[in-house]
């Protein structure tokens, strides 16, 4: 039962549809009230863990307000609370058995009239969100209390999920909060695709300062690998990446199809050319003259001013200072064991900041990856051996809507992981400052979702897509600030919670390292790399 503390209020209306009002006692201050404060409401045989979603200025008779007071301070004292009150729009969240040793239950119905409403306190959020010594991972506190807000991260990677936000609200922090707490609970091996070198070693922080990465948070239990060598000269790298002619099929091509403004033919003639030379169907296109595409175009069919459009445009990936003729997958079969072992890895591109070859680069590494998790299940399934699953594995992926938007989605390797979810043990971690662009079947499958400031009304309700009650939640999310606050909801955690998100400073990285001390990690070992840890 809740323990005694100062009644807010009690409830005087409402439904289990449009949520509850709750008249606010007279000596409380509607300027004390913010969207997104938490209370509880406590019923005859439940407490109602429950949202602010508006705070309303009601009068019993309109005639006080038709012929407002003057700035007598002692009238409005008088009015205050009787002729003039505050009222509280309440969503409620979870339905709480006053018998603690029952556990939490959606809410079904409503509390009756009257019944009093409290402040949530400390012991009210541990009991609905768990704390850090359950195995819980804090992400932040809510926004007017100094309380953990936890996520179940077993749960989160059920499931791919996503965190959105304008650009400049803090994106790459909240990320980099996810991925530390994924990393420090070993739930899954992460695989992120580094577009601005943000999240291996040391980046530049909004206050002029740096931030540790993951790879001096963790040690060598992070592996980063470059495509860049001129950058790999600087920064330390497990590895490089090249790849081949041979190796970009003509899904490859159909997500970058935007980026080189190919034609609507385009994909019909790649096809056409991989049905001709299979594996080498780019590097014969490439080497086709004017002859060569009249002869290939007379026999296929195909279309010989749409070979040529396409041969030029495509002639861009041969000329990127990573890519070869051809190139054996020996570095990317080690950073797939090293994923399968249960590390993590981290692909900077370093000076290459082209969506092309972000996109270009992502799809290729995924697919082979998604094929080797694919098989594993399967062998895992077929022999009834749970030992015999991979690892769980989380790709991260910046400029998300480039993957996943509506013409893409359907086609490429990521569409097919977000909708596919954990059957094959690999989930999407999207990060997207447009979420309106990312599909709407992809979106509706996003299990949990940690959403900063957004102003777009398309963002807004893309962000909400698939989730009921979404209304109260919108008017929370335009109100955060830009900064260092976010809201957090769906799989990962009971109900939705608007948190200060957690400081990303040197008490988070000692956090981090004490952790990894007591489970015995390799710490610090900045300079080890992946022969060490896989050694020929």
């Amino acid at each position: 039962m809740t323990p005694l503390r100062p009644r807010l209020g009690v409830i005087t209306s409402g439904s289990l549809i449009e949520g509850l009002t709750a008249r606010l006692e007279a000596r409380e201050s509607v300027e004390d009230m913010r969207v997104g404060k938490f209370v509880v409401i406590r019923g005859e045989k439940h407490e109602f863990f429950s949202m602010v979603t508006d705070v309303v200025l009601e009068a019993t008779s309109q005639k006080v307000l038709l012929d407002p007071p003057s700035s007598d301070a002692f009238l409005h004292e008088v009015l205050a609370g009787t002729a003039t009150y505050g009222t509280l729009e309440l969503m409620p969240r979870l339905m709480l058995p006053t018998d603690l040793s029952q556990e939490m239950l959606p809410v079904k119905t409503i509390p009756r009239h009257f019944s009093p409403v409290f402040e949530a306190h400390e012991e009210d959020f541990i009991r609905v969100f768990g704390s850090e010594e359950e195995g819980a991972f804090e992400i932040g506190q809510p926004l007017d209390m100094s309380v953990p807000v936890c996520l179940k991260l077993n749960r989160l990677i059920e499931r791919s999920n996503g965190i959105f936000g304008k650009s400049g609200t803090g994106k790459s922090f909240l990320t980099r909060l996810l991925l530390c707490g994924a990393i420090q609970a070993n739930v899954a091996s992460n695989l992120i695709f580094d577009m601005h070198s943000e999240y291996g070693w040391g980046a530049p922080s909004e206050g002029g300062g740096f931030v540790k990465g993951l790879r001096q948070i963790f040690g060598s239990e992070v592996l980063v690998y470059t495509i860049d060598p001129r950058s790999s000269r600087h920064r330390q790298h497990d590895g490089q990446l090249v790849i081949g002619l041979d190796q970009i099929e003509v899904e490859d091509v159909i997500a970058i199809e935007q980026e080189l403004n190919l034609s609507s033919t385009a994909t019909e003639s790649s096809y056409l050319l991989y049905d001709r030379f299979k594996e080498r169907w780019l590097r014969e296109l490439l080497d086709m003259d004017s002859e060569g595409i009249a002869a290939f175009a007379e026999t296929s069919g195909a279309h010989a001013g749409a070979i040529s459009a396409l041969k030029r445009k495509l002639a861009r990936i041969a000329r990127l200072n990573f890519v070869v003729d051809k190139a054996d997958f020996s570095a990317v079969d080690r950073l797939i064991e090293a994923l399968a072992a249960g590390r993590h890895v981290i692909l900077e591109f370093g000076e290459h900041d082209s969506a092309l070859i972000y996109i270009l680069v992502a799809n290729i590494i995924t697919r082979r990856i998604h094929r080797r998790w694919v098989d594993q299940t399967n062998a895992a399934i077929q022999s009834q051996n749970n030992a015999d699953r991979p690892h769980p594995l989380m790709i991260t992926i910046e400029e998300a809507h480039k993957f996943l938007n509506t013409q893409t989605a359907r086609q490429t390797i990521f569409g097919t992981i977000a909708r596919e979810l954990r059957k094959y043990s690999v989930t999407l971690l999207v990060v997207d400052q447009r979420p309106s662009s990312i599909d709407h079947e992809v979106m509706s499958q996003l299990g949990t979702r940690i959403t900063a400031l957004l102003n777009d009304d398309r963002d807004i309700d893309a962000v909400f897509t698939g989730v009921s009650g979404s209304s109260g939640l919108k008017a929370v999310l335009a109100s955060l600030d830009s900064k260092q606050q976010a809201l957090v909801l769906g799989h990962a955690v009971p109900m939705p919670v608007v948190v200060r998100t957690r400081p990303y400073d040197e008490a988070f990285y000692a956090a981090m390292e004490q952790t990894q001390r007591k489970r015995g990690a390799a710490f610090p070992t900045p300079q080890a790399g992946v022969d060490e840890l896989f050694p020929d």
